[in-house]
């Protein structure tokens, strides 16, 4: 399938949850778009989903194809976890030793007084190795005890780990029975199901000989990622009703931490965030994956990308280069 309206099934796009408008309707060059389609062919992207205002106006690839979100984990959490704040279940203000949370590792007290604020902001101030920790995440982890609770940013898996952990603790659920009941039904997706298995909608990655706190990865499609970004664009308000509370759209998506002072990226709550430019009403956000895939929300032009590639085959082609090509060339396809 090519790129909107070019090679877009009439049957297949009646079969999911998008109205489909042309380039121009959306403020976007048909031509520039042409060409971003020949830039996913030739660089081995899976599919391409730009929505604006909902609809959908460009359109490449297999969109209902389930694929590993990797890190993007983090961002569907996020709504869980706003959820469960405002039924009262979860206080980011709440540190581990009062929730008695600690490793195998055992956590010193100073770890301890680390809050869960501080754990979603992955400022948790605890060093120790994660489930499904890369080796570059490995090398990079700070000396244990060189930063107090709150003190120093640093993307951390066991913070991440622990956040899935302090939901399903706080819940009384599991993460995915809950996404699947809280977020994917209301949102009418059609590719995720809650089925768990390492080659289905979510599987827990476990590494006892690290820590006790899993990994907790999930499948989803395009279709359905597009669908999430959609929720969070609208401040958390789906059909006229509060899906997730405006008022934690609007916290998880401030910056935090600075990350990159030269491109304005930052940190909120389990989502990477643009630093705001002056007159910005809200600030855009986005989360990757392995640096290839990615969910983005940019309010300011009413858009969510999403993008996916078969990172479960081995040889697949496209990199975080061609990722950061890809963005350029969306932005640049706008009308001025």
């Amino acid at each position: 399938m090519g790129a909107w309206p070019l090679l877009v099934s009439p049957a297949f796009a009646a079969a999911d949850a998008f109205e489909r408008i042309g380039p121009e309707a959306a403020g976007y060059s048909s031509e520039k778009l042409a060409a971003l389609a020949a830039f996913l062919q030739q660089a081995g992207s899976e599919s391409l989903l730009l929505l604006h205002d909902g609809k959908v106006f460009f359109e490449w690839g297999d969109i209902r194809q389930k694929r590993l979100v990797h890190s993007m984990r983090k961002a569907l959490l996020s709504s869980l976890v706003g959820q469960a704040e405002a039924r009262g279940q979860i206080r980011l203000e709440a540190t581990l030793a009062q929730l008695g949370i600690d490793d195998d590792t055992p956590l010193t007290e100073r770890e301890k007084q680390a809050r869960v604020v501080d754990v979603l902001a992955s400022r948790s101030g605890v060093y120790l190795p994660a489930a499904a920790e890369s080796a570059g995440m490995a090398a990079a982890r700070p000396p244990r005890h060189s930063a107090a609770p709150g003190e120093r940013y640093y993307y951390n898996n066991w913070d991440f780990n622990l956040a899935g952990h302090l939901f399903e603790q706080a819940s009384g659920r599991t993460i995915y029975n809950a996404f699947l009941t809280d977020i994917a039904r209301p949102l009418g997706m059609l590719d995720y199901g809650g089925v768990l298995g390492e080659q289905a909608d979510g599987f827990y990655q476990r590494e006892p000989e690290r820590s006790r706190y899993p990994a907790y990865h999930f499948r989803l499609s395009a279709h359905d990622l597009a669908l999430y970004g959609q929720l969070w664009l609208q401040r958390g308000q789906w059909r006229g009703k509060p899906l997730v509370p405006a008022s934690w759209v609007d916290r998880s998506t401030q910056p935090i931490s600075l990350v990159e002072p030269r491109w304005g990226l930052a940190y909120g709550l389990l989502w990477d965030v643009l630093v705001p430019e002056p007159g910005d009403e809200r600030p855009s956000f986005f989360h990757t994956g392995v640096g290839v895939h990615m969910l983005g929300v940019y309010p300011k032009h009413g858009l969510v990308m999403v993008h996916r590639v078969d990172t479960e085959r081995e040889g697949y082609r496209f990199n975080d280069g061609d990722l950061v090509q890809l963005i350029r060339q969306v932005h640049g396809a706008r009308l001025r």
